[in-house]
């Protein structure tokens, strides 16, 4: 390809592979690409993003991590190279920018979690890539009103995220993007199109890592990941959205007992503490408040204290063997008067759940309102896997409450 001017400058763009053509050229203004890791996504809205700004299009694409950005990065200035050179086009390496000066013709990535960090810019094309990962907000508050002024155009790609990617995750609903492509699968008018493509359909990954990552990976984050699936409930998971739904309430009756479970963390930059809120009533238990959170130990220490006073519990129930010392000295630094319950795991997490599980097959296991990301833990793990941190504290809530022995407790509150 190249740019008219006094001097012809070559565009270096690699050739994308049928998959990566498809959503490329299609004419939809709103485009859902659900593909696996490595398939080639980001080369894919690469080549978009530099065909389009040649057009004369401003293009702003973001991702939730540097890294991310890098790589899309890398692509449109390896293609751009020549005109950028020759100083056609004027690059800047901070701003992650290349634009044709006194004009709106412009390139730029940037990170974007959510609304804030997306706002204060507008675009003709705008590309969310890892977009199940981000806030809705990102395109609800943002993203959309940017692309008024010229009715533009909007690119969303996603591989379905397993639980750990989830657990990073800045949505409120971890299964938004899969809801998006659903709707815009069933889109009759022409505006919105849907694209699926497995890490197998790009012609440059091994065929032979792919069958060993089928033995290095649970089968379930190898459709999720690998074959990019929509997978919302487990085959052999103990718990399903059904028994789930049907025995949800949007208020909880006078409880007997209310306690807070932690699942702690041990740094601010590992997997979310697990903290979740669960009273009884006579033999029905209610999950009342997820309030996991990804910090330091003093801060989900004071979380799990602040949902213990604003509930009214009589305990903090701590794992023993998962740094129980360390998670009881850490809550009393955030109040020393609580009254922490250390437990200790004799058992497997399978044979833990299992109980727990039955008590919602019995529904007597009461979701009060929606906790979508406690319940896709509690629908997307299969015994054997290693267990998520909402889904542990809930259980140790659970078998608290139902399951041990009833003795006095000094708190009774009514909710």
């Amino acid at each position: 390809m190249a740019i008219a001017s006094a001097v012809e400058y070559s565009i270096h763009l690699r050739q994308p592979h049928k998959h990566q053509a498809e959503f490329k050229d299609s004419k939809a203004k709103r485009k859902v690409v659900r593909a696996g890791r490595r398939s080639g996504k980001t080369f894919g809205v690469a080549v978009l993003a530099v065909e389009e700004f040649l057009q004369g299009r401003r293009i702003l694409y973001a991702a939730p991590t540097i890294d991310q950005v890098e790589r899309f990065w890398a692509e449109v200035t390896r293609a751009l190279a020549e005109p950028i050179e020759a100083g056609i086009f004027a690059k800047n390496e901070t701003r992650h920018s290349i634009e044709r000066v006194g004009t709106e013709q412009r390139i730029r990535a940037k990170t974007a979690w959510n609304a804030d960090t997306l706002r204060g810019d507008y675009a003709d094309v705008l590309i969310l890539d890892e977009w199940q990962l981000m806030d809705e907000d990102a395109w609800e508050l943002v993203g959309a009103p940017m692309l008024l002024d010229k009715d533009g155009d909007a690119v969303f790609i996603y591989t379905p995220p397993s639980l750990h990617s989830r657990s990073v995750s800045k949505a409120r609903d971890p299964q938004h993007a899969a809801k998006m492509f659903k709707r815009a699968a069933a889109d009759t008018t022409g505006r919105w199109a849907t694209f699926h493509f497995r890490s197998g359909d790009n012609p440059h990954i091994s065929a032979e890592a792919l069958d060993g990552l089928a033995l290095d990976m649970t089968a379930l984050a190898y459709r999720m990941e690998i074959l990019a699936e929509d997978v919302d409930e487990a085959p052999g998971a103990l718990w399903t959205r059904e028994i789930i739904e049907a025995a949800r309430v949007t208020k909880a009756p006078d409880l007997d007992r209310i306690v807070v479970a932690i699942d702690p963390s041990a740094t601010s930059t590992g997997d979310e503490a697990g903290i979740i809120v669960a009273g009884r009533a006579g033999d029905q238990a209610y999950v009342l408040a997820d309030e996991s959170l990804q910090g330091s130990p003093l801060a989900w220490a004071t979380r799990a204290v602040g949902a213990y006073e604003r509930f009214g519990a009589d305990s903090i129930i701590a794992e023993q063997n998962n740094g129980g010392e360390m998670v009881e000295l850490t809550i009393h630094t955030a109040d020393p008067t609580v009254r922490v319950k250390l437990v200790h795991a004799s058992r497997g997490k399978a044979t833990r759940a299992e109980p727990v599980a039955a008590i919602y097959e019995q529904s007597r296991g009461h979701h009060v309102g929606a906790f979508l990301a406690l319940e896709d833990e509690q629908c997307l793990w299969i015994p054997g896997d290693p267990s998520p941190n909402r889904m542990d504290a809930l259980v140790w809530a659970i078998t608290e409450l139902m399951l041990e022995p009833a003795k006095p407790q000094p708190n009774i509150r009514s909710l």
